[in-house]
């Protein structure tokens, strides 16, 4: 399996760090591109290195390269996840407007009827941003704001994050079982 993974300036690059720890562990092959901003909140928020997250990918892209092989649905992506999604790269994506790799690997997702999924962080939420996921969702993106459950009564913040990033590897339709499931207690 072949999955994008776009990590955006939004807070809460945890969990796209986390997605991309998990799908390493899971042996699928990882095309990334982390903008600007993302590297700057990665610093600010988590104690990783930049070059760490990237070194979690198999293949890195420049935001600004929209020539990459990701730019085009003939490149065969299987699915894209956009960890953390900013509400500047949610209103990208909803509305067709390519202003970056990251933008334009969704819109390749969702024109070629694959697996898109934008973990929106931000709160509270404006009409704007609810159109947005409305638009977004009508294209066949999921959108799944990044409010993790508690189901599993976690520990740590690491016990959140990787349950929630397993969720989103469910919806990229990688199968594992590195986080529990409701009812496998």
């Amino acid at each position: 399996m072949k999955v994008f993974v776009g990590i955006t300036g939004a807070s809460g690059v945890i969990y796209g760090v986390k997605v991309l720890e998990l799908l390493r562990r899971a042996g699928v092959e990882i095309h990334l591109s982390v903008s600007k901003t993302a590297e700057k909140v990665i610093k600010l928020e988590t104690d990783y290195d930049v070059q760490y997250v990237k070194s979690l990918a198999d293949y890195i892209w420049d935001e600004g390269d929209l020539s990459a092989p990701p730019a085009s649905g003939s490149f065969g992506i299987d699915a894209v996840a956009v960890v953390p999604c900013s509400t500047k790269t949610l209103a990208a994506i909803a509305n067709g407007f390519t202003v970056n790799l990251i933008v334009r690997a969704a819109e390749v997702g969702l024109k070629e009827r694959r697996r898109v999924v934008l973990v929106v962080r931000e709160s509270p939420l404006s009409l704007v941003h609810i159109r947005n996921m409305e638009l977004a969702t009508m294209a066949g993106a999921v959108v799944m704001p990044a409010a993790p459950g508690f189901y599993t009564r976690p520990k740590t913040i690491d016990d959140l994050v990787t349950t929630f990033a397993g969720r989103v590897l469910d919806l990229l339709g990688v199968k594992h079982n590195f986080t529990p499931r409701w009812g496998a207690r």
